[in-house]
């Protein structure tokens, strides 16, 4: 019975969970969480009692020796990862290689957020397990195919020639919802109008028709589009000339700023958690014009991408805010019946899987970026994973 090991991995966690080819699917997961920091913890279920505990993690290097101490290795077939970003080179998983890891560290620059880490962990993995075979897999993958109107940028076209363009993220999650919608017996999946909105820390929306990808909010890099938790989303160019030259911010410290100090976190001042921000906005009008603006953006792009696409037959929410705040889903959708998106306020607060009454089919599903890299590796390796043998009860909620 094979087993991989899929790791979603950022500069400062790593989530990770290992699955079985048939079976139970999902046996473990867990994450390591604040590397680098003095407060860094480990927690894990699936196998035996839950594992919780503060650990000393300054680098990668020794995040993998953790996992190493809580997982056995001598099981795995193979290690999958999510990787941010593939360029213009990768449009789909690939086995790593010392080609492609060259190749992805000239596209640092693309994605400075995410793209280092995800090397590192790589690296040391190979320094740990040089004979355990890796596969990237990648959230850009998903937006391959977008119409060239789509993923043009209006700028000097010798910078097009370069691979600056919009190029889309959180395919995984995308590409796991619009399986999943083929798998309830959803038309639209296949025939159809579909708006996903992976609506978390990260968010943003895409616009499918026929199964196709036809437009993405995130564009170069997963810092453009709709505003999140501590991202700008869309911003004036303007803005950034503006603030770098009267701040005098080196493009370290806007970037920083843009990624880290804004969205939610910037507007409301307080905090980047939804949940925090809904408690306070009846007393804090800071919380509620963060809540406001979050919603009006997401409402304004499924009004652009029912334009684009002719209409709309199906909407899916999902990601931490989008499955689990009946609030926020409510107040996107409202105003939206002029498109036939009509919610039923009792199943919305339920978080029941379809919470629409009017035309347009309104789902809440559970996104499970790590089940896609999982049936990635396992289709290299020619085996396969079901869904249906999916083990729900190892999942956290959000």
């Amino acid at each position: 019975m094979q087993r991989i090991l899929t790791i979603n991995g950022g500069s400062s966690s790593i989530k990770f969970a290992v699955f079985e080819e048939a079976g139970p699917g999902r046996v473990l997961e867990g994450a390591i969480e604040r590397i680098g920091l003095s407060d860094a913890s480990l927690w894990m279920k699936g196998q035996g009692p839950d594992v919780f505990r503060q650990i000393v993690v300054p680098d990668h290097e020794t995040a993998v020796a953790v996992l190493t101490e809580s997982i056995d290795f001598g099981a795995l077939a193979a290690v999958g990862h999510r990787v941010v970003h593939g360029g213009q080179r990768y449009s789909k998983s690939h086995p790593i290689t010392e080609i492609m890891l060259d190749d992805l560290r000239r596209l640092g620059s693309f994605d400075p957020e995410h793209l280092p880490g995800e090397l590192m962990l790589i690296d040391a993995f190979h320094r740990k397990f040089p004979g355990l075979k890796q596969v990237a897999c990648f959230d850009t993958a998903f937006h391959r195919d977008l119409p060239r109107v789509a993923a043009l940028l209006p700028i000097p076209r010798r910078f097009d020639e370069r691979g600056i363009r919009r190029y889309g993220f959180h395919g995984l999650s995308y590409e796991f919802l619009m399986q999943e919608l083929a798998r309830l017996g959803d038309p639209a999946a296949t025939k159809g109008r579909v708006i996903l909105a992976h609506l978390g820390n990260g968010a943003s929306l895409a616009a499918v028709c026929d199964g196709k990808p036809m437009d993405t909010s995130m564009g170069f890099t997963p810092a453009s589009g709709l505003m999140m938790s501590t991202r700008t989303g869309e911003l004036d160019p303007g803005v950034a000339a503006y603030l770098m030259q009267s701040e005098n911010l080196t493009i370290e410290q806007f970037s920083h700023l843009v990624n880290h100090e804004s969205g939610l976190l910037g507007v409301s001042g307080t905090s980047s958690d939804m949940r925090d921000l809904l408690m306070r906005e009846t007393s804090d009008l800071c919380a509620f014009e963060a809540v406001e603006l979050f919603c009006y953006q997401v409402k304004k792009y499924i009004g652009a991408y029912a334009a684009a696409l002719g209409g709309i037959d199906a909407l899916v929410f999902s990601g931490g805010i989008g499955e689990n705040s009946a609030v926020i889903r409510g107040r996107v959708c409202e105003g939206l019946a002029f498109l036939g998106i009509e919610l039923d306020e009792k199943r919305n607060a339920g978080n029941a899987p379809v919470i629409s009454n009017g035309r347009v089919v309104v789902r809440v599903v559970h996104t499970d970026e790590e089940l896609m890299i999982a049936k990635s590796v396992f289709s290299m390796l020619g085996s396969k994973i079901d869904r249906e043998n999916e083990n729900d009860n190892t999942r956290t909620p959000g």
